[in-house]
């Protein structure tokens, strides 16, 4: 039976996610296909790494300084979030923490890498041998929100963050020969997506690109009909969703670190949920 499990990013909030990969560190779980969106993906690769603790690092440490996101990299170049800090200066060989890339590679799982074309509106799904060393333009691309960043160029296309026009892929890593999924959020499970923050970003983003604004307009319709979906397959036993109860108040962008560390542990403790589901296979 081939296990997946889908992390669907969230900015900070993914904080609960690096709870949830530490959780499988400890308990030794591992899965076949591992697919990621925005902050998500960047979580995914360093489980697929095997560095544990390495997730929690960013978002109590280097994720909370100036030059990771704020206002002084919008006004230099229209970047809110640096993603060649983070994903780059940081995670590089010669980076503060290394990504091990190796070890990545070496790792027999799959690893599906979202992002939206800035151009067609449309997904766009990046393997694991899209990531050269040194190089991490898949995650990057995943990890550009719109109007808070310039869309990033990979291979002549630019890119939005996927969970613009696919939030929530189960149906794609099902068609990926998935027979049970492990489905995480960084939001309650009973959110329900509102468009309104969505068509702002789109009204920013529309004149330049018109089909990923059309696209970024009904993300939240796109949003809350996956999760009705997910929530059908869970009855069915195929999907595990784990989410957390409370966010206290959490955004995307937001830098408070007890919140981050709460969501952590959050997730760290939510994860064991995993445990029977997968022994159930």
């Amino acid at each position: 039976m081939k296990i997946g499990i889908i992390d669907v990013g969230g900015g900070l909030r993914g904080s609960y996610t690096a709870g949830v990969y530490d959780w499988c560190h400890d308990n030794d779980i591992h899965f076949d296909y591992c697919m990621g969106i925005s902050a998500g993906s960047a979580n995914l690769s360093s489980y697929l790494a095997g560095q544990r603790g390495r997730n929690l690092k960013f978002y109590t440490e280097y994720n909370l300084r100036d030059e990771s996101m704020g206002l002084k990299n919008f006004i230099r170049d229209r970047n809110f979030v640096d993603l060649e800090y983070v994903y780059g200066e940081l995670s590089n060989s010669y980076g503060e923490y290394p990504l091990d890339y190796d070890a990545m590679m070496a790792n027999p799982a799959e690893f599906t890498i979202v992002a939206t074309d800035a151009e067609t509106g449309m997904p766009h799904y990046f393997t694991k041998e899209d990531i050269r060393r040194d190089e991490m333009a898949p995650i990057k691309a995943s990890s550009c929100v719109p109007a808070a960043n310039q869309p990033y160029p990979v291979n002549g296309h630019r890119y939005y963050d996927g969970g613009m026009s696919d939030p929530i892929p189960l149906e794609k890593c099902f068609r990926d020969g998935c027979d049970k999924v492990v489905l995480l959020l960084t939001r309650p499970k009973d959110f329900e997506r509102s468009p309104d923050k969505d068509r702002l970003a789109s009204g920013l983003i529309r004149h330049r690109y018109p089909a990923a604004a059309e696209a970024m307009s009904k993300r939240a319709i796109k949003y809350n009909t996956e999760l009705w979906l997910a929530k059908q397959y869970e009855k069915q036993g195929k999907v595990l969703i784990i989410a957390p109860d409370d966010i206290g108040g959490m955004s995307t962008l937001t830098k408070d670190p007890e919140t981050i560390e709460s969501l952590y542990h959050k997730g760290y403790h939510d994860a064991e949920a995993i445990r029977e589901f997968m022994n159930g296979k």
